[in-house]
Formats: C-alpha cells, structure tokens, sequence
C-alpha cells in the first residue's frame, strides 16, 4: 500500500529500507526523504520561485535529524517570502564559509605536513618559522583565492628592507610552492607569486669565509689549541677541520653514530642534508679527539650537547662565536667554512676530485646509482682522510709538509 502524505515519524524514518531505485518518503511543505540504493536517507526541499520549480539538499539523516530539517524547511519559506532563492542563499554561505577555512596559513601548514618527510627536520623547522615570522602575520588568515601580488610583493619587500635580500628570495620560492599546491588541490585559480619573480632584489652569490693559504691554516690550528672556552667548543673546533662535515651535521653528532672499532662515523639518512646516508672515515687523530671528549660527553645522547639543555645538542652559533673569540672575523672564516678549507687545498694538493666531492657529500641525485653512493670510494676516502689528518698536524708544528700524493685509481 503506498504510503498517505502526512508528516513523517522517527521510527519510519528509521525502519526505510533501500531499494533498487530512489523513493521518497514525503513530510510535507516541499520537504521529503530521498532512500537511495545504497541506503543512504537525504533530506532534500522542493520548492518554487518566479515560476519555477527547484530543489536544494539539507544534508543526509540522521546527521540532520528529522527536526533539523523540518526548522530548516522554515528557514527557506521565510527566505522565499521575501523574494530569495534559499537554494542560492545556502550556496553563497557555503562559499564563504569554504575561503574561511582555507586560509594561506592553513595550506601553508597542510603542504608541509605533506612535503616535510623529504626534508631534514632542521629545514623544516627553519622553513616552518621563516613562514611563522614574516608571511603569516601578513596573509595567513587570509583566503588564499584572495592573496593578491601586490601584497605578496609587499611582505617581501619587509623581509628585503632589513637586509636580508638572500630570505627574501627563499620566502618568495616557498609561497609559489604553497600556492601551487593550492592551485593543484583546487583552493586557488592562480600563483601569484609568478608575477613578481621579476621585482625582486637580486643575490650576490657568496662563499662561505674560510682560509685557504696554508701559513694561515697553521695559524688558525695554533689558536684552536689556546682556545680557552668552553672544553666542548674547543673540540669542536678541532674536529671541525678534519671531519669535512657541514655545521649542523658536526653539532647534532650522536654517540651511537661513532663506531670506534670501525673508525668510522656512519650519519643516518634523515640527518643529510643530501638525505642520504653518509659515511667518515676517522683518522687517528680524530679518534684521539673523540676518545677525548667521550671522557666529557659520553653519557648522554650528543657529542657536543647544549650546555642549557643535555638533551639537545649545541647552538648552530657556538664555532662562529668561538672564532670571532679567537680573532677571525665572519669575512675570514666561518664554521661552514672549514668544509671550504679543506676542498680547496685537497683540490689544489691534486687529490682526486670525485673521492673528495664523495667526502663532502655533494652526492649524484639519480635513483639507484644514489642509492650506493654512501659507500663509493671508500678505500681511497679512508687513505685521504688519514693523509688530511697528517696534513694539518704539519701545518699546525709549521713543519715541513709532503703534498698529499694523487693516485691514477678509483676504488668503489
């Protein structure tokens, strides 16, 4: 028996059951329950304007409930009573409660939730507080449909104006990967950020301060040896100049990543900046340091721990600050600089250029040579780094010292 039109219960509402095509089960005053085949129950209205018949959807049952949809029928007759179409009333109120949701800072976050495990945790947190710090104030509660250029362009011109042209530039790159990726989600028409790649300052390329002459290599050993600060800094200057390896690497350097049997440091993947893992041969005078400093640190997690927190590691300003102590300025020598030092004298000693690039970790990027790179050269990286570790302790006594020796060969 088909069913008499009269208001609808719970309990029908309920006990409705799908079958192979849609029905309705009607509640009066346009509105009525769609069963679909799948068994899914939505409220939908039917309603006229200027003559024509329309229909809008509430929401499906029971997240609206039988009530909800009744008082939200009421809403549209007084809508309709006044002359407007509730079905494009509902529509610009969606609108506008979607660009409040997808504001620039929420993106911004949500791409790099997404991008992040590729990232060394350093970079993310830089890049995550470069956004924090000079893009959100501006645009992140801003809808990103709604981000202009010229407000782009202003935020940089911030970041430009207190000498800092070089984060300005990374800011820029980082918003067009942002909104890119709004664009390609659907949240964004356009990447604004492509219209003032142009108006920017442009960068001087600059090269990290380090020395290069070997009198004044010798020089800056003798002034590490009198360092008098902390005992921790001191050692880290020292392994600095053997150990080829960048500020961040050196510093966050954990126990469990020396193997002294080995002699060799092996830092996992996630710490690289290359992302790969990296292997350092140790010569006999960096297992002398180590051995050294394991009398000082060896209880905890780090080699050079935070003097404030053991359970980080050393500030990322504590060897340029120690250098500036021993009298070399930030344009003489830096703490990055010490990779520098050691690149270009091994290159101009006549070292094989490919063993010492493997050193340095610029690795190949390409899928399954990459994948063995941490080992490539091995033989011959063990050879350099004993003969470098030779080459700074003459420097250092200003002894007489034996150019390191070339070879013809390459042993992977």
């Amino acid at each position: 028996m088909p069913r008499t039109t009269r208001p609808l219960t719970e309990v029908e509402i309920r006990n409705a059951k799908p079958k192979d095509k849609a029905y309705k089960l009607t509640d009066g005053g346009g509105l009525f329950l769609e069963v679909l085949p799948t068994g899914g129950k939505s409220w939908r209205l039917r309603y006229r304007l200027a003559g024509l018949e329309k229909r809008m959807v509430f929401g499906l049952w029971p997240d609206i409930s039988l009530k909800d949809a009744r008082d939200r029928r009421a809403d549209a007759r007084k809508l309709l009573v006044n002359g407007q179409d509730p079905g494009a009333v509902k529509k610009a109120v969606e609108a506008v409660s979607i660009q409040d949701v997808e504001t620039f800072e929420l993106i911004a976050r949500e791409w790099q939730d997404k991008f992040k495990p590729k990232w060394s945790p350093a970079y993310a947190d830089k890049l995550l507080r470069r956004l924090e710090k000079d893009v959100f104030p501006y645009i992140g509660a801003k809808s990103v449909r709604d981000i202009t250029a010229p407000e782009l362009l202003a935020l940089l011109r911030r970041v430009e104006a207190r000498g800092a042209p070089d984060i300005a530039r990374r800011l820029h790159w980082s918003c067009g990967k942002i909104l890119r990726y709004a664009v390609g989600t659907g949240r964004a028409e356009h990447d604004v950020s492509y219209f003032i790649r142009e108006t920017l300052s442009p960068i001087k390329v600059k090269h990290h301060a380090s020395l290069t002459d070997p009198k004044e290599i010798g020089a800056l050993l003798r002034a590490i040896d009198e360092y008098g600060g902390n005992p921790q800094t001191l050692y880290a200057l020292k392994l600095a100049s053997h150990l080829f390896l960048r500020p961040g690497e050196l510093r966050g350097l954990e126990w469990s990543e020396v193997d002294f049997e080995a002699a060799e440091i092996r830092i996992q993947a996630h710490r690289m900046k290359m992302r790969e893992q990296h292997i350092v041969p140790l010569s006999r005078q960096v297992l002398t340091l180590l051995r050294e400093i394991h009398q000082l640190t060896g209880g905890g997690r780090f080699v050079f721990p935070s003097e404030l927190t053991p359970t980080r590691c050393m500030s990322e300003n504590t060897v340029n600050t120690a250098l500036r102590r021993l009298g070399y300025t930030k344009e003489e020598m830096t703490g990055h600089g010490f990779r520098s030092l050691a690149s270009t004298r091994l290159h101009e000693l006549g070292y094989n250029s490919d063993v010492i690039e493997r050193q340095l970790s610029h690795c190949e990027r390409n899928g399954v040579k990459a994948s063995y790179n941490f080992a490539q050269h091995l033989p011959e990286r063990r050879k350099l780094m004993q003969q470098w570790g030779d080459y700074l302790n003459g420097l250092k006594t200003g002894a007489k010292v034996t150019p390191i020796r070339t070879t013809a060969t390459t042993e992977d």
